[in-house]
């Protein structure tokens, strides 16, 4: 079994370090400030669609990417912790299946914040926003994860993620998949891509394991 994980509201909590970022990128830029909550409903999204969707004009965009990062890095690790049970969820999964992680987010910052809390190892490939050309909810990045992984064809594999994102990015690459509802995205919107939804990764960790069992 393959178990590809989300990060931002699936295994990790960064609003705080995300919406810093993002006023932090506004006030250097001069820039009016949307709402916290406008800011919140579009993580998951590239950094360049959040901030185009949030009013920046276009060429500018990448400008207020570039700030976003440099603030970022700064204050990644202190203003992001794992979600409750995040950390059981990955240790349990590794009994038993080969792991991965496929975000949105930048994945040098994101494989610093998974050595920060000590669980990289645990992962035998992350896909970040800069791995791939066409970013969830396209197919490729969960296909780039899986070119790690040894005869995928024999392997059962899921994708857990808590927006819609994540579970069109699935579909899309003809897996299984699972929302989880400790993130940003709510129930009846996960439920329009798949059948399958915890309130949490721990959850769906059990629930895997079962079904792993069932057909072993």
């Amino acid at each position: 079994m393959i178990i590809l994980f989300d990060l931002d509201g699936t295994l990790i909590d960064s609003t705080e370090a995300i919406l810093e970022g993002f006023h932090h990128s506004f006030d250097s830029h001069n820039h009016p400030h949307p709402s916290d909550e406008e800011i919140k409903i579009l993580i998951g999204h590239p950094l360049d669609v959040m901030f185009s969707d949030l009013g920046v004009a276009q060429e500018r965009v990448w400008d207020f990417v570039d700030t976003y990062k440099e603030h970022y890095r700064k204050i990644s690790t202190l203003k992001t912790e794992l979600l409750p049970q995040a950390r059981e969820a990955v240790e349990l999964a590794s009994q038993f299946a080969e792991l991965g992680i496929v975000t949105t987010k930048t994945g040098k910052y994101s494989q610093v914040l998974m050595e920060h809390f000590g669980i990289m190892e645990k992962f035998q490939v992350l896909i970040g926003r800069e791995h791939v050309e066409n970013p969830k909810p396209h197919a490729e990045p969960i296909q780039k994860a899986l070119e790690s992984f040894s005869n995928i064809q024999q392997k059962n594999i899921w994708m857990i993620g808590d927006t819609e994102l994540d579970l069109i990015s699935a579909q899309n690459a003809s897996v299984n998949s699972i929302g989880v509802l400790s993130g940003y995205g709510v129930k009846n919107t996960l439920e329009k891509h798949t059948k399958t939804i915890f309130n949490n990764a721990y959850e769906a960790i059990k629930y895997l394991k079962s079904v792993k069992e069932t057909h072993n």
